[in-house]
């Protein structure tokens, strides 16, 4: 693509790897990436491999993709495929970034896959204005919500850019000598101001692309279920793979958990718009009760009116992560026609999140045992 990924592409939402603002509008988006939607026929046929539709894709928080269609031909052809995808720890983790997560532990247990799992502490530390140490207690953390999903212990390893790089360096170095700046500046929107850390690491990035190939001998799918932010990275990996001798990535984009305050993303760097897998019951509570609706001003006028549960977070939380596609239809109906009142849902929301978020932070805590077994090491040239 001509334009730089760093465009803005509407006078009223932003979406760039590192950065997530205003009100998204994501048929545009698919166009301006030229990506392709998710359609009817395709859900169909992950269905009938899998037997059954995640609510994540039923829901269509899952809408965008990029050779989908192909790597499912691919594993029904017995070409079994890898799955890849990652964190940035700046922080603690949301349930925003839980949401990839969860459709990738249902695609590794559907298709039986192996699972490289990249955190980018480099990545973290060239961008943002956080110490090595404090990025190095947020990977520790984040790890342990990445093996409280429930991922497969020996079908899943974690990597650690830093700790890890000699595993990702020569692969690195032979991405890099394929991509020009000018390449890396379009798509990028790098600037005379950009430090040359950040200039450097896309490639760092775009090896667990190429790993599986390298860890099984030959060419090797990957599929990558991520937010549609991290597109830019894997549109560069797959402008060179071929030359590479190695398949493009294939992905299947999501969307984002919206602020529980205003427009745009959960943020780690600002608590009060999201719910923290380390949030005790009181904050959550506080949270929510003080969450954006699409209510009326009044009860009176919400009876009259009804809400509008289009731009409504505790709709959006409870349709994607709670209620069932029967559930959020009914609930959206009683919500439009005025009965439901929004300290109805807000209770609903608050209920739902402190079992779930109680519950994963016990697995958590479990985690702490089992870190060493997810960790990338030299035996993780055999999987499964």
């Amino acid at each position: 693509m001509s334009s730089s990924f760093n465009e803005n592409y509407s006078n009223d939402f932003e979406v760039t790897p590192w950065k997530v603002e205003g009100s998204v509008d994501y048929a545009r988006l698919i166009e301006k990436f030229g990506t392709q939607e998710i359609t009817n026929e395709l859900l169909e046929k992950i269905e009938s491999i899998t037997g059954e539709l995640h609510p994540l894709l039923r829901h269509k928080f899952f809408f965008s993709h990029r050779d989908l269609d192909w790597i499912l031909d691919k594993y029904e052809n017995n070409e079994k495929f890898y799955l890849y995808t990652g964190r940035g720890p700046s922080g603690m983790v949301h349930l925003g970034h839980l949401m990839p997560w969860f459709l990738t532990k249902h695609l590794q247990d559907k298709f039986d896959s192996n699972l490289l799992f990249q955190i980018t502490d480099d990545e973290k530390f060239l961008y943002g204005n956080i110490s090595m140490e404090q990025i190095e207690k947020n990977v520790y953390e984040n790890i342990l919500d990445i093996i409280a999903i429930g991922f497969k212990k020996g079908r899943t390893k974690i990597i650690v850019n830093s700790r890890h790089i000699k595993h990702l360096y020569s692969t690195s170095l032979e991405i890099a000598k394929r991509i020009t700046f000018s390449t890396a500046k379009s798509i990028f929107g790098f600037t005379n101001s950009t430090n040359i850390g950040m200039i450097g690491f896309p490639p760092i990035q775009a090896v667990p692309c190429f790993l599986p190939s390298i860890i099984e001998g030959k060419p090797t799918p990957v599929l990558i279920p991520a937010a549609i932010d991290q597109d830019p990275y894997w549109r560069l990996t797959r402008d060179i793979a071929e030359k590479m001798g190695f398949y493009k990535p294939a992905q299947i984009h999501s969307k984002f958990l919206p602020s529980l305050q205003t427009l745009g993303k959960m943020s780690s760097s600002k608590p009060e718009t999201a719910l923290f897998t380390t949030d005790p019951p009181e904050i959550i509570e506080e949270k929510i009760s003080n969450a954006f609706t699409g209510g009326q001003p009044t009860i009176s006028l919400q009876k009259k009116l009804g809400g509008n549960p289009g731009i409504c977070s505790v709709f959006s939380y409870l349709k994607y992560l709670f209620d069932s596609p029967k559930e959020s239809q009914e609930r959206e109906l009683k919500c439009r026609s005025g009965n439901l009142l929004c300290g109805e849902c807000k209770h609903d929301l608050s209920n739902h999140s402190t079992t779930f978020i109680s519950m994963f932070q016990e697995r958590r805590e479990k985690a702490k045992d089992l870190v060493s077994d997810f960790m990338y090491s030299e035996d993780s040239s055999v999987l499964g």
